[in-house]
């Protein structure tokens, strides 16, 4: 059993009574004193423990393996290797990032179906066996630099009105399935599972359950042709955090008895999933300050009441923001200042500091009247923001400072020391 101490992670412990959001607020005044007034995110390292937690509570029987390409923080991924998780990697860079931390390649899925020749044989050189494909070149791709690979066969499925629908670019058809396990025979390749992803931010959890269902007919004709198969992958899709309409546990209620009828506990069949946004978006919280601000008359002169406000912020879309392109995230401005209760509000739009014009964060929202200077918080700023942010134009990335209350802390040793939540 590993153990850890606090001098692995980059973090800082809360004082007793303190909160992550106190953190931000003295952080707040701190850069604001030093009148260098850089973007920055606090994360809660305590929020992810927790959801850890909530994850076995609702899904007792699918281990999760972290998608690492959602946010490949190192204390995030040390923390989820001692929490017991396992890991969906989609690059070579992924793998070393994993294994650097001491994680064994039993607990990593190579989860891209599209991989590049010399990565495959990285995965093999590594020890990483399970791999995922979805169509006959790979299938070859893979026997060629990877004979000895686990395979799972990603299958098409999913939520027509998800945020983003995966199927447009990955996973087989049900009718392509046949001929892949026919051809992985022909290859002397050995499939040992199937894979799904109804796609990001799930809207309609029935979604989950024909998935599960289609997936017990590939096993069925897997079996047929003489596979062995004991490997169910059913994805991510899970939401990060409560601001949703469909939460966790609607989709778990109806996930678990899809899962105990089509692939009961006596089954042999061990079940995993790849939660990314689930576990790290709301641990999140971004700070931005104003630095420009544009004043827009509406009416017949500049003087007129009626005006427009375009607020200039330090971070954009080549910054964190870069999830309101690529995740399709529809961020959610929160005033650091309460505003009074008489207040007027003014349509406002939201900009980043780069060049480019389409550098643009909202373009609609109702704010009241700021001025240069005032903070804006964004919370919920976990997933594919870090990850996929730039220094376009020479703008720095936001800092980052972490944070974990001391009972955290203690339930992360418990879950080590004494099993309460399943280790693989």
């Amino acid at each position: 059993m590993n153990t850890f101490s606090n001098e692995e992670f980059d973090f800082s412990f809360l004082e007793e009574g303190f909160t992550a959001r106190d953190v931000l607020e003295q952080k707040i005044n701190e850069v604001s004193l030093s009148r260098n007034k850089d973007s920055f995110y606090v994360a809660d390292l305590g929020d992810i423990v927790k959801k850890h937690v909530r994850w076995f509570k609702a899904l007792p029987r699918v281990t999760p393996f972290y998608a690492v390409k959602c946010n490949n923080n190192k204390s995030i991924v040390k923390m989820l290797s001692i929490l017991g998780a396992g890991f969906d990697c989609a690059s070579k860079a992924e793998i070393q990032l994993v294994q650097s931390l001491g994680v064994s390649p039993e607990r990593i899925i190579y989860a891209n179906p599209c991989k590049p020749d010399s990565q495959i044989k990285y995965a093999a050189i590594s020890g990483v066996e399970k791999l995922t494909f979805d169509c006959e070149s790979e299938l070859v791709t893979i026997a060629q630099n990877h004979p000895n690979a686990k395979l799972v066969l990603r299958i098409a499925t999913g939520d027509s009105r998800a945020v983003c629908l995966p199927t447009v670019k990955f996973g087989a058809s049900l009718k392509a399935c046949r001929t892949l396990l026919e051809r992985a025979k022909e290859l002397n390749m050995e499939i040992i599972g199937v894979c799904f992803h109804v796609g990001n931010r799930c809207t309609d959890r029935e979604t989950f359950v024909q998935a599960v269902s289609d997936a017990r007919n590939i096993f069925d004709m897997a079996t047929e042709l003489g596979f062995s198969m004991r490997l169910l992958d059913i994805g991510g899709g899970f939401f990060g955090h409560e601001d949703v309409k469909l939460k966790f546990e609607d989709v778990t209620s109806v996930l678990n008895p899809a899962l105990d009828k089509y692939f009961p506990a006596d089954s042999g069949v061990q079940i995993i999933a790849e939660p990314g946004r689930y576990y790290v978006a709301s641990a999140f919280t971004l700070a931005v300050n104003i630095i420009t601000k544009k004043v827009i008359a509406t009416g017949d002169d500049d003087s007129s009441r009626d005006k427009t406000f375009m607020y200039y912020v330090n971070d954009g879309i080549y910054g964190a923001f870069s999830c309101t392109l690529y995740d399709r995230t529809d961020v959610k401005p929160v005033l650091h200042k309460k505003p009074k209760l008489d207040e007027k509000y003014y349509l406002s739009s939201l900009w980043g500091p780069t060049c480019n014009i389409d550098d643009r964060i909202k373009e609609r929202c109702d704010l009241p009247e700021l001025q240069v200077g005032d903070w804006i918080l964004f919370e919920n700023m976990g997933a594919y923001t870090e990850v996929a942010s730039s220094t376009f134009n020479g703008i720095q990335r936001p800092l980052l400072f972490c944070v974990i209350s001391r009972s955290c802390w203690q339930l992360m040793h418990d879950i080590q020391e004494h099993g309460i939540i399943p280790q693989l």
